[in-house]
């Protein structure tokens, strides 16, 4: 295994030093290292983070390899600085039995560019009528511990009460898509001043939190762990809010679109701006970049949803709702937050790998600790061309717009997946 010696590079935003990668572990961290057999990075102006994790990532292998595969997927998110991944499970076939995530944790292993920890269904064929082989997913080669009906809710509040339970046995969580679906029926964006503006079906906020009051009772109730996917409302917040005082066993994640779009993108009928949830309003994005400040918000999630040309370039109204998310997501939360350096390792990398349960994720380059870490040049920027995405879709809201920071290289246990900020496979 080659041995790299990254020089002058800030640590998480601390002074400059040198660092070592040898046999898949930080073997030395301090000023002036020499290691002549090791290759040599200028980490000068750079700054060292630990590897990424989302807990949000559509790969849509199997079934949809012509929108996304686990490898182009895992390229995608390693060349954006990650180095774990939570497959989601609204595939064809759907991920709700052990030999399907089974495959997709095998796929992930023979790719090599990230770890790939599927998550399970919680329902048979995300149907929201009985529960999925949960026990089994859990006891499987995958080890899955995070379960999601992601793209539909689990509407149900018995079935819902049922699956807190059900994981509770071996500390999993159930992770909610919060959409109460009679509320949500036929809409085609956010309610308010802009759908009505332009016409379109709106989406309430109320759909999204009146479910989140009602799952963080639930939790409460059963003492189990539950998660709340792409938060996107200032409502939300505050239930969030009251139900972590009380200590319920809640988390919750936010995507980088959610941070920076408004529901005003969606007055152009591009659908690459269509998503579920939907783009909120000004004053909602502004309550979530707080939450995520003061941890009511523990996580940034991508939600990256690749679709193939011909479901995102039709007709607003037919389009499939979903964005890319893995190549952008830390430049969108450096141009949010600025170079919080802890801030931004806390919730893209820390907190992730430790809901996930992802020993050796998650942890700041230190020696003796698994070589898992992104390297950043927060000085650079570069324009979005969807062309030269890894991902095998081209549905980015991000396109030709210029964001701060590039990825230089990322590591997966002392291997590079990106040098110089290029695939190396």
């Amino acid at each position: 295994m080659t041995a790299y010696l990254i020089t002058s590079v800030s640590i998480v935003g601390a002074a400059p030093t040198d660092l070592l990668i040898r046999d898949g572990v930080v073997a030395e961290v301090g000023p002036g290292l020499s290691a002549p057999d090791a290759v040599v990075v200028d980490g000068a102006g750079l700054v060292a983070l630990p590897g990424l994790v989302d807990l949000h990532t559509h790969l849509r292998e199997p079934g949809r390899e012509d929108a996304e595969t686990v490898e182009s997927g895992s390229r995608a998110a390693a060349l954006g600085g990650y180095t774990a991944v939570c497959a989601m499970a609204n595939t064809s076939p759907v991920a709700d039995t052990a030999g399907v995530v089974e495959q997709v944790w095998r796929l992930g292993r023979e790719a090599g560019l990230v770890d790939v920890q599927p998550v399970g269904a919680v329902t048979v064929g995300l149907a929201g009528e009985r529960l999925a082989e949960l026990g089994a997913m859990a006891d499987s080669a995958a080890r899955v511990r995070i379960f999601s009906d992601d793209g539909h809710c689990v509407a149900d509040p018995l079935l819902m009460r049922r699956a807190l339970e059900y994981v509770k046995a071996f500390d999993g969580i159930i992770a909610q898509h919060a959409e109460e679906p009679r509320l949500t029926e036929g809409a085609q964006m956010h309610e308010g001043e802009v759908s009505t503006r332009l016409g379109l079906l709106g989406w309430p906020a109320v759909a999204e939190e009146a479910i989140i009051a009602r799952d963080v009772l639930l939790a409460e109730h059963v003492g189990s762990r539950l998660h709340v996917c792409h938060v996107s409302t200032a409502g939300s917040v505050e239930v969030l809010r009251q139900a972590k005082a009380r200590g319920v066993r809640v988390t919750a994640e936010v995507t980088p679109h959610h941070l920076l779009l408004t529901d005003e993108r969606a007055a152009t009928y591009d659908p690459v701006f269509k998503v579920n949830p939907p783009l909120r309003t000004a004053a909602d994005i502004a309550a979530l970049r707080a939450a995520l400040a003061d941890g009511v918000i523990d996580i940034i999630a991508t939600d990256h949803a690749p679709h193939a040309v011909e479901d995102k370039e039709c007709e607003w109204a037919y389009a499939r709702p979903g964005m890319l998310g893995l190549e952008t997501a830390l430049s969108i939360a450096l141009d949010v937050l600025g170079p919080e350096w802890d801030l931004i390792a806390e919730r893209m990398s820390r907190t992730p790998a430790r809901i996930a349960g992802l020993t050796g994720h998650g942890v700041d380059p230190a020696p003796g600790v698994p070589a898992n870490l992104t390297v950043i040049d927060p000085a650079a920027r570069r324009t979005i061309e969807p062309a030269e995405l890894a991902s095998r879709s081209r549905n980015t809201p991000y396109a030709r717009m210029t964001l701060p920071g590039r990825i230089v290289a990322t590591f997966l246990r002392g291997e590079p997946t990106v040098l110089d900020g290029k695939a190396v496979k």
